[in-house]
């Protein structure tokens, strides 16, 4: 995959606002977001592996210089200390979480209301090394719903030579009632 790709997986999901990129690695859909939200965006950026988010940062001075970005290294399956946030993307990244329920509710606390989470996924339930807990659009919807979750939706399906399908969905974090 390319960037075109990776602009194409969530494009339909991406609103204006402040997005977290959780789990971002060297940042291939965090240059998605910043190229979906345009010039002022405001990313944070989240990964645990530093090298990573440094090879990030060089490749977005270069391609967005006027996004905003803040690097955090962190894991995101901890407590995160961010700004309420419009939106969240978690692609790839959630398939190596176990405990995938706890860690969405914390995530979800970080949207504000009507704020989205994008996740892309593959879609599938059956892991491998690479893909420990890989969770289809079945599972995450299901999975969405019990964390309270609304408006649950599939942007985009692809084929993929790895684990034979790829997807990116959107869920909704509802108003206080």
């Amino acid at each position: 995959m390319d960037h075109p790709d990776h602009v194409a997986l969530i494009r339909d999901g991406v609103v204006p606002g402040v997005w977290a990129d959780l789990g971002s690695g060297r940042g291939a859909f965090t240059l998605a977001l910043a190229d979906l939200l345009g010039p002022g965006a405001r990313i944070y950026s989240v990964d645990r592996d530093g090298r990573a988010l440094r090879q990030q940062r060089q490749a977005m001075e270069e391609r967005f210089p006027a996004a905003q970005v803040s690097y955090v290294v962190a894991d995101f399956a901890s407590a995160l200390e961010l700004p309420a946030l419009d939106g969240v993307l978690m692609a790839n990244s959630l398939h190596f979480v176990r405990d995938q329920r706890s860690v969405l509710a914390r995530v979800r606390d970080l949207l504000r209301a009507g704020g989205r989470l994008l996740v892309v996924e593959y879609d599938s339930d059956r892991g491998n090394p690479w893909v420990p807990y890989p969770l289809s659009y079945g599972s995450w919807a299901r999975l969405a719903s019990a964390v309270g979750l609304v408006d649950t939706r599939l942007m985009v399906r692809r084929p993929s030579r790895f684990m034979g399908a790829l997807y990116a969905a959107a869920s909704v974090r509802p108003p206080a009632s």
